[in-house]
């Protein structure tokens, strides 16, 4: 089992930045490739970007490629996300994810465990 949290999230004016991060405890971290998933308000959860268990290979949406950078740090049992160049369509719950398959993981249901989310509000 491992129970995820995220923190960071926020009201933020379009242009600007804003850092979520994701604590896990419980089984090993370093076991689990890790996610961020977004559900804006009447719409799916979509997947925003993924990082494998020892953090050297990374993937994200078409969306966000090029403003969000996902990473980790095992030593402290910690997913990020940084978010630059923030736009009123990146306005959702976000949520970190943990999954124990192998590949490129880019689908909710491969991952196993979920956190609660974290609400970002980009206003224009």
């Amino acid at each position: 089992q491992v129970h995820l949290v995220e923190s960071g999230g926020g009201l933020v004016q379009a242009g600007g930045s804003l850092r979520l991060s994701c604590a896990a405890s419980g089984r090993t971290f370093s076991s689990y490739a890790m996610g961020w998933f977004r559900q804006a308000p009447g719409k799916e959860r979509e997947f925003v970007a993924r990082i494998d268990r020892i953090g050297t290979n990374t993937f994200y949406a078409t969306s966000v490629t090029g403003r969000f950078t996902i990473s980790r740090d095992n030593a402290a049992n910690t997913l990020y996300l940084q978010m630059n160049s923030l736009k009123p369509d990146d306005t959702a719950v976000y949520y970190c994810a943990a999954s124990g398959r192998l590949g490129l993981v880019t689908e909710g249901h491969e991952y196993h465990y979920w956190g609660q989310g974290t609400q970002v509000t980009v206003s224009s």
